[in-house]
């Protein structure tokens, strides 16, 4: 792992960009982290010029998770339009308004979400149809400021690479993965969000023909 955390620094050179302005932000607002909840969703299976694209739609309706909740109450075809740039768009305003639901129960409040177990919120978060591992990781770090490292492709690829380059036998399930990261960091949200947004960065640049995030 050590061999691992030296690669962090070559990875320090990236800047950070697009969705890490505010997935990164040292000082979000309440707004900017319910945007991120929508947009850990938003972003499965597409690229992000498209979550871009569904975000400006949903902002310039007003529509954030309250709303989803109660236009889905209704018709959740509403829904479609707004996010339809971002592909799958009847899957994913499903997987919204299950979201918006498990919000409604903290009474839209980021505040009392965060002041949850983190334990207890990966566990309910999990429980959401539509919400994998990767997807409540994200939503717990980079919106709840968790403690909680984010495996994706690009991780998984980049390990992979250098295991083999080193001929190293390292995990690559997601939880052996996450764990390695979380062992050999500093236990700080801030400094899990940092590398593996440069993870993702590095990884865009590196597998830019293989892989999508």
């Amino acid at each position: 792992m050590e061999k691992i955390l030296k690669l962090m620094d070559k990875l320090k050179k990236h800047k950070l960009r697009e969705q890490w302005k505010i997935w990164c932000k040292r000082k979000k607002n309440l707004k900017d982290r319910e945007r991120i909840m929508i947009e850990a969703i938003l972003t499965q299976r597409t690229n992000w010029r498209n979550v871009e694209k569904a975000m400006k739609n949903l902002e310039k309706a007003r529509v954030y998770l309250k709303e989803i909740k109660e236009i889905g109450n209704k018709n959740i075809e509403k829904i479609y339009p707004l996010i339809k740039p971002c592909g799958f768009y009847k899957r994913k305003a499903e997987y919204l308004y299950n979201l918006s639901k498990f919000f409604s129960s903290f009474d839209f409040d980021v505040k009392k979400m965060m002041k949850e177990n983190t334990q207890v919120l990966r566990k309910n978060l999990l429980k959401i149809k539509g919400i994998g591992k990767e997807t409540a990781d994200s939503i717990l770090l980079y919106a709840l400021d968790k403690p909680i490292f984010v495996v994706d492709e690009y991780t998984r690829r980049l390990v992979k690479d250098f295991a083999k380059k080193h001929k190293m036998k390292i995990p690559l399930s997601y939880e052996k993965l996450r764990k390695l990261f979380e062992e050999n960091l500093e236990k700080n949200f801030r400094v899990y969000q940092d590398v593996h947004a440069m993870i993702v960065i590095y990884g865009k640049s590196k597998f830019s023909n293989k892989t999508k995030h």
